[in-house]
């Protein structure tokens, strides 16, 4: 299964669901260490990371 933005797992653009689908991993615990790792991490912009990946990821069909 590609990499693609979720429909299903969606909060704000689906950018974490989509990588949670991707990866068979639950969508709440994928957010909450992406808003850790941006955060905590000053070599990390989470924001504009997140912008990228909305931009860049495909829309899921389904």
């Amino acid at each position: 299964m590609p990499l693609h933005r979720s429909n299903k797992h969606r909060i704000i653009a689906g950018v974490c669901g989509g990588i949670a689908d991707w990866l068979g991993w639950d969508p709440t615990l994928v957010r909450i260490g992406y808003v850790l790792l941006s955060v905590l991490s000053v070599a990390f912009p989470g924001i504009i990371v997140y912008i990228v990946l909305w931009v860049i990821t495909p829309k899921s069909a389904t």
